[in-house]
């Protein structure tokens, strides 16, 4: 029986280690894709700009207008978040 707790406590030992290893591969992930996220939406805020002023702010509703991408990790980021 002692020798079982024994494995089974490595095994333990290893499934956290493990999990924590991959728990801060996708907080960088996350981080990596948040800042990505900001650069598209940079670029395409400033397309639209020049667009616009060129367009004289015409079809600001259109079908080439910005596209809501504020569909960003936050439910990566909550369940990154609800382990720790």
């Amino acid at each position: 029986m002692e020798r079982l707790n024994s494995k089974l406590y490595l095994q333990n030992c290893y499934i956290m280690k493990e999990n924590e290893r991959l728990r801060k591969k996708a907080q960088l992930l996350n981080q990596e894709n948040q800042a990505l996220l900001t650069e598209l939406k940079q670029k395409l805020s400033k397309g639209n700009n020049q667009k616009g002023n060129n367009n004289n702010n015409n079809n600001i509703n259109g079908p080439n207008s910005l596209l809501d991408l504020s569909l960003s990790s936050s439910s990566t980021q909550n369940a990154s978040n609800s382990t720790n």
